[in-house]
């Protein structure tokens, strides 16, 4: 490392112009070629899955997205000639629109009446709401946010005088997704804010922020490239950026205040920045491996739609890691000793270097946790517990439309048909059948009978078959909503109970599919691997805390403090995301079920930097321990000088993760909360409430490791020695006296 700072000081102009010329030219790439995510969660294999694909085999013409014009009045009816003669020629419009392939609506443009009885369907039961369904001619993952604009511009220029026009879908909500910066733009100023305050140097407070918005910026850029290559979900990008700011700050910060304590005790300024990146780059190194080894877990979960988030998000850490070891030093080399502060300048240059001596609050703190153990772990204890009592609770499936803000154009058209048709009607069940023979014919033509008698069905239309008739689809509208268990278990009940008897004395096979039964098929996938996936990433974070502390009792809790940080958040999650506390508020609509793939990505992401502040923490008690061999003083010192970088660190991150809330996207958000609590919580109760609670109790089994363990272990060091000049560290008295004499450290 210190060679690499070494370098990246003396060519300080090549290293910022080659990474400027990096982001240039991924940006530009990308640019030209343009995005590639994908919205599809499907899993091959499932149920739900080989009904998608048998549709899409028998009905080629469906494989575009069908969304929805739903039209509104109190006044008349939608049949009436005044609603009739807007919105009429307003289909026609839209029919005849780019990217549009067809629009069915209840109007028959030569009579008065509806055509038929299917157009008749599309008007609810009181006569004042009817929509029409919008074909577009490629999926939402294909389609031009300009095109689907177009018809929403369209539509709404029929709306008003009583009349209220709404749409939704997939390809509808692309011109709802969030095209402004803002959650960014906030997270960078709060973490500015905190930077100014910790340095008191506005040139100290840009190198991070700079730094990250390079490394976010080509990583962003390099995930866009990744979509061409593989599937990569359309919310990776932002899920890297807020990885990526919120670890990328922290990272240059640790560097930064390493190398401003090296200039006030007195070093040149090339100096201190390679012993900077010596010392702390190395930290910043193994804290991002230990980030991409979480994330990379994913990979055994084996789904290929999880692949490319693993790979999008470790891609922005790395890339992260390597601009904090190599563009930071550069920068530091440009502005020299103006990190430091003009007050820190002067009286740098008028009393000469000083030892610094940890003091204040994180001091004071540090001996209050050592005077009562038991009853702050208590407490610790309490709340991480009392947080995640609401995990137990979670409900993993489908969060469509109808969890979108209130004033938005998809919700609006989510509640008016749930409101004129029924609340199944956002989310129908598609049944589709192998058929082989006359006997399964005859069995599915039978299904529709047997399937209005079955509890929580609203609605039953069909069968259809296909040309050659070897394939059936029957649609089935629950009297529930989408996003509720009771759909779930009516999906349950079919595939169970209802279908196998209908299949008896026949070969008929019958596929349930649809939005909520893909999600509960995803959910069952997710949640049959999650314990495979959970013990590799513990399994791996415990090797290496094993190998870098010498200890079996330092892993064990660390992954107990993981998993409790881990409750504690989803327990947040699930009170916001599912109970929709406060969620309305915060503009993300009204309450639904939690994505299936938020329990692995959140763990992942939380184990990793769960395991920085970890190693941050315990690597300064465990050089203390080695020195003195005294449990309780090794924890004193280790949390009374890291307790201030770890507070600032966390309430950097706590603040960019926050401010992605305001992003506009509902799984973002999810993101962003999740991890803002986890952060917090692993921060201000575990690392220095909980963790040296646990570690006074323990005394100096902490440190255990069986002999013949430790000499077959291999040895890695985190951090090399700092200084090797003794220097003082005033340490509080534990009780009663006054302050313990000065010892060298």
């Amino acid at each position: 490392m210190t060679a690499l700072a070494r370098w990246c000081l003396r060519r300080r102009a090549l290293v910022i112009a080659l990474w400027l010329a990096l982001l240039a030219g991924v940006a530009a790439a990308a640019g030209a070629l343009g995005s590639a995510y994908s919205n599809n969660y499907d899993v091959p294999g499932t149920e739900s899955g080989r009904a998608a694909d048998r549709m899409a085999d028998a009905f080629p013409g469906r494989s575009g997205d069908s969304d929805t014009i739903v039209w509104h009045t109190d006044s008349a009816t939608v049949r009436a000639a005044d609603v009739r003669d807007r919105m009429a020629p307003a289909l026609d419009r839209i029919a005849e629109l780019p990217g549009v392939a067809s629009v069915d609506g209840p109007y028959d443009t030569r009579t008065d009446a509806p055509a038929d009885e299917t157009a008749d369907r599309r008007i609810s039961a009181d006569g004042h709401t009817a929509y029409a369904s919008v074909v577009f001619e490629a999926p939402a993952d294909d389609l031009d946010a300009k095109t689907v604009q177009a018809v929403v511009d369209t539509a709404h220029q029929a709306s008003g005088d009583g009349l209220t026009v709404a749409l939704g879908g997939a390809g509808i909500g692309l011109t709802e997704a969030p095209k402004s910066h803002l959650a960014e733009a906030i997270g960078l100023a709060a973490a500015a804010v905190v930077l100014f305050l910790a340095f008191g140097s506005l040139a100290a407070t840009a190198l991070p922020i700079l730094t990250a918005l390079v490394a976010v910026g080509t990583a962003s850029a390099g995930i866009g490239l990744l979509g061409h290559v593989m599937t990569v979900a359309d919310f990776a990008p932002m899920l890297g950026m807020l990885i990526g700011l919120g670890v990328g700050i922290d990272y240059a910060l640790f560097i930064v205040t390493r190398h401003r304590k090296n200039l006030r005790a007195g070093m040149h300024v090339t100096e201190a920045a390679q012993k900077a990146v010596a010392v702390s780059g190395r930290a910043v190194v193994f804290a991002g491996a230990t980030v991409c080894i979480a994330l990379l877990g994913m990979l055994v979960l084996r789904l290929s739609f999880l692949n490319g988030v693993a790979l999008a998000a470790s891609l922005t850490v790395v890339l992260t890691v390597a601009a904090s070891v190599t563009l930071l030093p550069a920068l530091l080399g440009v502005i020299g000793t103006r990190v430091l502060g003009r007050r820190e300048r002067a009286r740098l240059a008028a009393e000469g270097p000083a030892p610094e001596l940890p003091t204040g609050f994180a001091v004071r703190w540090s001996a209050f946790v050592e005077r009562h153990p038991k009853l702050l772990g208590a407490v610790a204890a309490a709340i991480m517990l009392v947080l995640a009592l609401p995990t137990l609770g979670l409900h993993l499936g489908t969060s469509d439309q109808g969890t979108d803000p209130p004033a938005s154009t998809t919700r609006q058209a989510y509640d008016l048909l749930a409101e004129g048709f029924g609340p199944g009607f956002n989310g129908p069940l598609t049944l589709v059948g192998d058929l082989d023979g006359a006997d399964d014919r005859l069995a599915f033509d039978n299904l529709p009978d047997r399937l209005r008698s079955t509890p929580g069905v609203a609605r039953v239309s069909g069968p259809e078959f296909d040309g050659s008739g070897s394939t059936g689809v029957i649609t089935v509208v629950p009297d529930s909503a989408p996003q509720s268990q009771e759909t779930s278990d009516l999906v349950e009940r079919l595939r169970s109970d209802v279908l196998p008897r209908t299949a008896d004395g026949s070969t008929l096979r019958v596929d349930v599919g649809g939005v909520t039964a893909g999600y509960d098929d995803f959910a069952d996938v997710i949640v049959g691997k999650l314990p495979l996936f959970v013990g590799v990433v513990v399994t791996l974070g415990c090797v290496l805390l094993l190998l870098a502390f010498r200890s079996i009792g330092i892993p064990v809790k660390a992954a107990v403090m993981n998993v409790a940080a881990v409750a504690a958040s989803f327990g947040i999650v699930v009170a916001v995301f599912q109970w929709g506390w406060g969620s309305e508020a915060l503009g993300l609509g009204s309450g639904g079920p939690i994505e299936p793939f938020l329990p692995v990505i959140m763990v992942s992401v939380l184990f990793g930097l769960s395991m920085d502040y970890q190693v941050f923490l315990v690597s300064r008690m465990y050089e203390e321990w080695r020195r003195t061999h005294d449990n309780c003083r090794s924890v004193r010192v280790g949390l009374a000088e890291t307790g201030r970088v770890i507070n600032s660190a966390a309430v950097i991150m706590i603040a960019v993760f926050s401010a992605f809330v305001l992003s506009g996207d509902r799984t973002i958000a999810m993101f962003g909360i999740g991890l803002a609590a986890a952060v917090a919580l692993d921060a201000f109760v575990l690392r220095t409430l909980l963790v040296p609670a646990l570690m006074h109790l323990l005394g100096g089994a902490n440190w255990w490791l069986p002999g013949w363990l430790d000499r077959r272990l291999p040895r890695i060091s985190i951090e090399p020695p700092d200084e090797p000049a003794p220097t003082v560290v005033p340490v509080p008295a534990p009780r009663h006296a006054e302050r313990e004499p000065l010892v060298p450290r």
